[in-house]
């Protein structure tokens, strides 16, 4: 396959994953709304109409066939011939799921063939916009760590030169300027909102909700939030292990939430904003709450605690992300192998990132996880300690004071006095 046509290839895929996309959302908004809302359908039928056309043009016969019957289906809904229902629901997100499965497959499985060549189906956004493969804006970022440090090293070589020369501190002061400006575009480019990442996971509660006979109700806020495009996609999996974990073992059945004086439909709120330099995203439910007594009598049959009625609750929840830990009856296709938060934990430290968790019994629990903005750069404090020099993440920095001999409570003794306190 030569270039050119591989290029072709990747930027259809592209085009039709972000189709499929606006296609699956527009399908879980009519699953909740529960009728066939026209202007609803007529933009999923758009999206797959806009999938033949470009199927058909590129010769992945196979994804335009199976996008044919799938506008077949949603034009007869449109037109009132076939009842809007949960069974052409379920039907037509499989066939989207066959689509997505088509497209990414090889190009000769997708199309039993290879395609033939041809001009690409133009699309005006790309007039004013352009996609760049990550790994060269994983090397731009590189290069700008790498001019970072270099720069760092020439001003301290500089430093007393440039205190006397007004011609040679301007020309660094010039220098730093740009460095930043520059080091301020790269990290714009990688910055993405984490949208695409929550508005998948209304899939997620979808399909785990149907699974389990539950009602359940998916609400984003703040996917405009931006991040680096790394956590982003990192985030993605941590987001689907527990907004399925939310379903499973939080929302309540209909029958159990409406005893209990709730609205039969469990709430999941899936939330990000930004908190003093950092992205906060929570998870919040309605549910049930977590069971201290189970996951005590868990930790204890396993040997993680000796007596969990002496352990805090912060402490003994945070059990739950161990390997292996499960309060799971059985197995499930949706949990009970104890894989899944701890996957999430080790994803989000892999970040530099923490989550805590907070639970009421009958209300509900919310898990709040704290990460970087970016985990590409990070702004340092150079500090030395004898003979060797640190470099400490401004972000664990709470306050510099200066240091005097005056301070220490007895010479040698490692303690100082810091306002009156050791």
């Amino acid at each position: 396959m030569d270039s050119e046509l591989q290029a072709l290839i990747g930027i259809y895929r592209a085009e039709t994953e972000e189709n499929l996309a606006v296609m699956e959302q527009g399908l879980l908004a009519l699953e909740e709304r529960g009728d066939a809302d026209p202007e609803l359908v007529h933009s999923v039928l758009r999206g797959a109409h806009t999938i033949k056309g470009n199927s058909a043009t590129i010769g992945y016969d196979a994804v335009a066939n199976a996008a044919h019957e799938m506008e077949d289906v949603l034009q007869r809904v449109r037109d009132g011939v076939l009842a809007w229902d949960a069974p052409i629901a379920t039907r037509l997100m499989e066939s989207l799921d066959a689509l997505r499965a088509l497209t990414r497959a090889p190009a000769g499985d997708s199309a039993a063939q290879t395609p033939d060549a041809a001009p690409a189906v133009r699309s005006p956004a790309r007039e004013s916009s352009l996609r760049v493969n990550l790994s060269r804006l994983d090397r731009l970022l590189d290069l700008t760590a790498e001019i970072t440090i270099a720069r760092g090293r020439m001003t301290q070589l500089l430093g007393a030169a440039s205190a006397t020369d007004d011609a040679l501190g301007g020309t660094l002061w010039q220098l730093e300027q740009l460095h930043a400006s520059l080091h301020e575009e790269v990290m714009t480019l990688r910055m993405v909102p984490l949208g695409p990442a929550f508005r998948a996971q209304r899939r997620t509660a979808r399909d785990a909700a149907q699974a389990r006979g539950k009602l359940v109700q998916l609400a984003l806020e703040g996917d405009d939030v931006e991040v680096d495009t790394s956590i982003a996609e990192q985030m993605r999996d941590a987001l689907t292990h527990m907004i399925r974990n939310a379903v499973d073992h939080g929302i309540e059945p209909p029958a159990d939430r409406v005893a209990a004086g709730k609205p039969p439909v469990g709430r999941i709120v899936l939330r990000a904003l930004h908190q003093a330099g950092s992205v906060i995203v929570e998870i919040e439910d309605d549910g049930r709450g977590l069971d201290r007594e189970r996951i005590g009598a868990r930790c204890e049959s396993i040997g993680l605690v000796a007596d969990a009625s002496t352990v805090p609750d912060e402490q003994l929840f945070d059990f739950i992300f161990e390997p292996g830990f499960s309060t799971a009856g059985e197995v499930t296709a949706i949990s009970g192998r104890g894989v899944g938060m701890d996957v999430v934990r080790r994803r989000i430290r892999a970040l530099r990132g923490t989550i805590e968790i907070a639970s009421t019994p009958g209300e509900g629990t919310r898990f709040t996880i704290r990460l970087p903005l970016t985990v590409a750069i990070i702004s340092g404090m150079l500090v030395t300690s004898g003979d060797g020099q640190y470099v400490i993440p401004m972000e664990s920095v709470e306050e510099c004071v200066d240091f005097t001999v005056s301070r220490a409570s007895s010479a040698g003794s490692g303690v100082l006095s810091l306002r009156g306190a050791p």
